[in-house]
């Protein structure tokens, strides 16, 4: 690490910008054409090409935002401190940022914006924050960041390695938006047309597909409410290796893969285990409406979930898909109050609409399963991706790892 160059921001800036908001009672004031964005406008991507909204000239000349030339740092001062940004246009900024202006020839801005959040400097702007209401920076702390710089070259490749990673990274989370959406499309299809795009008919819960039956979900098969062993029995919890499953581990995935509360075997005789691919939806409490799966051949719930083992003729992964669909809807028979409450009673006699043939559930399922599958795919590899990237920033940022003389198309 030798050849690096110890500096500061300070040092590197070739000069800063503050910024405002423009009065929000002038309407001329935004109806420009500058892009103009707030710290929230800061997040995963790292480069900035569109505005969060748009700023007159007027607004520019007679009040606090400045335009931040394009290939210039935006670093978050007050809210969301320490957020980053590189913007490829000109934009103007309110007061929660700064700009940073870089002689691009000199320095690689993609590399400094990388470094600007790694842990060490993201800890020590945490630690200079001030204020009463709104906590924040001053121009002297930003400008005292200090920055450990490789030569050009190198500057170029790591942050060469780390885009790459970071696209990675950005193509699953396109893969996880348009697949959601997709799923969220082809449900309403398939839940009001059916497989065969037939007519609808009017029932008590709406128009179903003409085909299709209305009955009850303690229809579907047998309704079990969960409930908690004895907390005060320590043995009931130790050792800890059933899954427990609470709310909290529903609505990532269909499948509950893990429980974070686990029981012990002598916890789980107290209690009605649920066996795989029971169908777990919350009636109690703020996260009312989530639903899931189980995974384990033999699991618990604690009692703020109705569970569903379905019977002969119902296709879990349909009743997983249904109810998931039509969770607001069945949620709404909850009681009011601080804490909503949907009795197994009520649940179970809640109408849904179902095909009666177990193959035309299985069909329906199975393409709204496929795209699920497809998101937790792209999910986990997010999460590696992510992992990856987090290591890559510290070892090439401290030059544990070196790349300099890695030939390396930039």
């Amino acid at each position: 690490m030798s050849d690096w160059q110890k500096t500061t921001v300070g040092e590197i800036a070739s000069g800063f910008l503050s910024g405002g908001t423009p009065s929000t009672s002038r309407a001329d004031f935004w109806e420009g054409e500058n892009p103009w964005i707030t710290s929230k406008w800061l997040g995963d991507k790292l480069e900035l090409t569109t505005g969060e909204k748009f700023v007159s000239e007027g607004a520019v000349k007679k009040t606090a935002t400045k335009i931040v030339p394009k290939d210039s740092i935006i670093f978050a001062t007050r809210v969301g401190v320490g957020k980053v940004g590189i913007n490829r246009i000109d934009l103007a900024i309110n007061q929660d940022l700064a700009g940073v202006l870089i002689d691009n020839e000199r320095y690689d801005i993609k590399f400094l914006a990388y470094q600007l959040g790694i842990d060490s400097i993201q800890q020590y702007v945490a630690m200079n924050k001030r204020g009463a209401t709104i906590k924040g920076i001053t121009r002297d702390c930003l400008e005292q960041i200090r920055l450990n710089l490789p030569p050009l070259p190198e500057q170029k490749k790591i942050a060469h390695i780390l885009s790459t990673v970071q696209r990675a990274i950005e193509a699953q989370e396109r893969i996880i938006q348009t697949t959601t959406e997709l799923k969220k499309a082809l449900m309403h299809k398939l839940f009001t047309e059916g497989l065969r795009n037939e007519p609808q008919k009017q029932t008590e819960i709406g128009p179903i597909p003409e085909s299709w039956e209305v009955v009850e979900i303690g229809d579907l098969g047998k309704c079990i409410t969960g409930s908690t062993p004895k907390t005060k029995v320590d043995s009931f919890y130790d050792p800890p290796t059933e899954d427990f499953i609470a709310p909290a581990d529903l609505g990532a995935r269909r499948y509950v893969y893990d429980s974070e509360k686990k029981i012990s075997p002598e916890g789980m005789a107290t209690i009605r285990p649920i066996p795989r691919n029971a169908v777990m939806c919350v009636c109690i409490g703020s996260s009312i409406g989530k639903v899931g799966m189980s995974y384990r051949e033999e699991s618990a719930t604690n009692q703020q979930i109705n569970s569903i083992i379905c019977g002969e003729g119902r296709d879990p992964e349909f009743v997983y898909c249904l109810l998931s669909y039509r969770s607001d809807y069945w949620k709404s028979f909850a009681t009011f109050g601080p804490v909503p409450i949907l009795s197994k009673g009520r649940f179970s006699t809640i109408g849904v609409p179902i095909p009666s043939s177990l193959d035309e559930q299985q069909a329906i399922a199975k393409p709204l399963v496929a795209l699920e599958t497809k998101v937790e795919v792209a999910e986990k590899k997010v999460t590696v991706l992510k992992d990856l990237f987090r290591t890559l920033l510290h070892e090439l940022m401290t030059a544990k790892t070196r790349v300099n003389e890695l030939e390396i198309s930039t």
